[in-house]
Order: structure tokens, then C-alpha cells, then sequence
């Protein structure tokens, strides 16, 4: 078996063929499951790298899996989903799926955010002390920022913003995650703070850089931070 196995849970025979065939050509090694039942007795009897999980399944939604299969190991959850509702994204991510992608997708998109998904998994049990995005340095040992050569003065908020953006690299973070982290002793957490403080944190990184090229947006959901490779 391969050291990275994934397991793919879809009712959809042709979605199965194709994103195995995608799969296997990148390295990994697959499993399959036609429903719900069936993913939760492969994800309990050997270690899972990642799952890529339909949420229209047969016998339960996928939104319920989604924290029954992070006990069963923590694996990356990937949802793979023909729903494009926002409240249906959030949901799921903020269940504990690391990212969404929409039915249709192009195989080598969804190929780069596994990727981006093993890449932050392995950050965040050994995260660099300095992370960069496109020009930005992010020193966290000493919560510093620097755009260039030039440092970046930011605020304890914009800091923490950023700091809860970093901790998960190229994956979007919800609004309600963002905001947890940094406003963790305040009842009213609003999202207009939260926009407030990210259009401040562009000005101050993304300069003629334009408008998502540190800090991306992700419309309804949250923002990724589009860090280097």
C-alpha cells in the first residue's frame, strides 16, 4: 500500500474512475467507498492520508462524515460536491473539511489543493518560524512583517489575523474560525471587524502588489493566505 492513501467516497462510478485514475498517475494509492457505512469501515481499519468526499451520498449526508472521519485517524478532508451553495462550504469547513471543491473541477485544481492540504498539514505540526507570501515575510518568533525591505507595522489585531490565516497555509479559513482566533474573549464578534481589519492588513502588505495577491478572498466563506511554495 502506498505511504499516501487516499479514500474517495462517491455513489458516482464515473467520479470514482476519474478521480482514481487522478490519483494514481500523481503517486497515491486509493480507496474507494460507495457511501457513507462503507467509508467509515475503511477509514477505521487503516490509516487514510486523505478522503475526497461527495456529500450527496446514498444512505447519509456527507456533512455528518466529515467529524466521524476526523476520529478516525484525522485524515485531510477534501469535499468533492455538486452543491455550490456558501452555507453548505462553510458548513463543511467549518466542520473540519480543509477545503471544497465544486462538481465540475479540473483534475490538476484539485490535485494542487490536496497538495496545499499535505503541504499545511505538515506545517502545522512543525510550523517555520517564518512563513513568506509573495514579498511578505512573516516572522512569527518575533511578530514581525516586513513588505520588501521595509517592515510592516501592524496592529496586535492585524497580527493575530494574520498569525490565524498562517496557521493554515494556502487554505481557506471561515470567518467564524478567523474570528475565534482573534477575538477569543469577545461575545460579539462581527464580521464587519474582520473585514475592517483585512483591508487594512492589503494595504499594508499587498501594496501595488493588487488586491489578492497576499490575502485571497474566498466571497461568503473566509480568506486564504496565498503563501510561496
Amino acid at each position: 500500500m502506498s505511504a499516501q492513501t487516499v479514500l474517495i467516497v462517491d455513489d458516482e462510478l464515473h467520479i470514482r474512475r476519474l478521480l482514481k485514475n487522478t490519483l494514481e498517475r500523481a503517486g497515491y494509492g486509493v480507496e474507494e467507498a460507495v457511501d457513507a457505512r462503507e467509508a467509515l469501515r475503511i477509514a477505521g481499519s487503516r490509516p487514510l492520508t486523505a478522503v475526497l468526499l461527495d456529500l450527496g451520498l446514498p444512505d447519509r449526508d456527507g456533512l455528518e462524515l466529515v467529524p466521524l472521519l476526523k476520529k478516525l485517524g484525522d485524515p485531510i478532508i477534501l469535499v468533492v460536491s455538486a452543491r455550490e451553495a456558501t452555507d453548505q462550504k462553510v458548513a463543511a469547513l467549518d466542520l473540519g473539511a480543509e477545503d471544497y471543491v465544486t462538481k465540475p473541477f479540473d483534475t490538476e485544481e484539485l490535485l494542487a489543493r490536496l497538495r496545499v492540504a499535505l503541504r499545511g498539514r505538515g506545517e502545522a505540526t512543525s510550523r517555520p518560524t517564518v512563513l513568506r507570501a509573495h514579498g511578505v515575510e512573516i516572522d512569527f518568533e518575533h511578530r514581525l512583517v516586513r513588505r520588501g525591505n521595509e517592515e510592516a507595522h501592524l496592529t496586535r489585531k492585524e497580527f493575530d489575523v494574520l498569525s490565524a490565516l498562517a496557521a493554515h497555509p494556502g487554505r481557506v479559513v471561515t470567518h467564524q474560525r478567523i474570528l475565534e482566533a482573534a477575538w477569543p474573549t469577545d461575545h460579539d464578534r462581527r464580521i464587519e471587524y474582520l473585514r475592517i481589519v483585512v483591508r487594512n492588513l492589503r494595504q499594508k502588505l499587498e501594496g501595488t502588489g493588487g488586491v489578492g495577491t497576499v490575502i485571497a478572498n474566498e466571497l461568503g466563506i473566509g480568506y486564504r493566505l496565498l503563501v510561496d511554495a
